[in-house]
């Protein structure tokens, strides 16, 4: 898959609200980019508008809420080198997509080797489990439809996520 399209499902499933909205001002031929963050309460545009591949990257907590919608959720995550989600299985559907490290994802039994710019849709009911078999850290972001947690939670570990047995409230973003 694609970034513009991994781009363009993520826009699309995800419905109303940011915490941020980006906006950009066109370059002139002489002058650099220029990008500034407005709190969504000044632009009143509602859902979430960020570079979600830079925000994966730059993560180092295992979980993070970055926005939740209605419908549907989007998560970044860094897993440790050996370090795994866990098999689970839920009532919701799944998307992960990897920017940046390998690893493995296993759906009922099947193990897949994945790297950047992998996606893994994982359906519900499915027993999966995501695992870093690199040596470096497994950046992805995940989406999912309904939401699982609870808003804006953040999980610095493994152990943390486990020791918080948090789930979605019925809160959103906005």
């Amino acid at each position: 898959m694609n970034k513009i399209f991994s781009a363009a499902l993520l826009l699309s499933t995800v419905c109303a609200g940011p915490i941020l909205a980006q906006t950009t001002t066109p370059p002139s031929p002489a002058t650099p980019p220029t990008s500034t963050m407005a709190p969504a309460a000044t632009t009143g545009m509602k859902g979430f508008v960020q570079d979600i591949e830079d925000l994966a990257v730059k993560n180092n907590e295992f979980r993070r809420v970055l926005y939740t919608a209605k419908h549907s959720q989007l998560v970044v995550m860094a897993l440790k080198p050996k370090e795994e989600i866990g098999e689970e299985v839920h009532k919701l559907d799944q998307f992960f997509r990897v920017e940046e490290g390998t690893g493995e994802a296993v759906l009922n039994g099947v193990r897949t080797a994945i790297r950047a710019g992998f996606a893994v849709v994982v359906p519900a009911g499915t027993n999966h489990n995501i695992i870093n078999t690199g040596n470096v850290p497994l950046k992805l972001y995940t989406l999912y439809s309904p939401p699982n947690h609870r808003d804006g939670v953040v999980h610095h570990t493994r152990g943390d996520a486990e020791a918080d047995n948090e789930h979605f409230d019925g809160n959103t973003t906005e």
